[in-house]
């Protein structure tokens, strides 16, 4: 049996951690919440995760230096970008950094659950 796809949330409001963990539990995925980004980092180095779901904005470790740091160490992890800082210019920011999706805050679960679908399968 294979294991189940591994999901990593990164976001310093705890309710959107929660929230999203919930929701992607009950589909199945295994799913780890960090409120900052240095723990998170840490633990990629221990444990395989297949995706991991940022926040753009956030004190300390912001969300392109997470972006920057997964794809130069683990390129084949897929990166999801949120934030309720949304605008043209972030957008592009996060793409330039190869990120697999970009969504504005308050996120929808539905359509993040597409995105993580569309990664984990490689559909374009």
């Amino acid at each position: 049996m294979s294991r189940p796809y591994r999901i990593m949330i990164i976001d310093d409001e705890k309710i959107v951690g929660d929230m999203a963990k919930l929701s992607l539990e009950k589909d199945g995925y295994e799913v780890e919440t960090f409120l900052n980004a240095a723990p998170a980092l840490e633990r990629l180095k221990a444990e395989q995760f297949d995706i991991v779901v940022t926040d753009y904005k956030m004190r300390g470790i912001d969300g392109m230096e997470v972006l920057n740091t997964v794809k130069r160490l683990y390129p084949q992890i897929k990166v999801i970008m949120i934030t309720a800082f949304a605008n043209l210019d972030t957008a592009i920011e996060a793409l330039r950094g190869d990120v697999h999706d970009f969504f504005p805050k308050p996120v929808k679960i539905k359509e993040l659950k597409a995105s993580i679908r569309k990664a984990l399968t490689g559909a374009a």
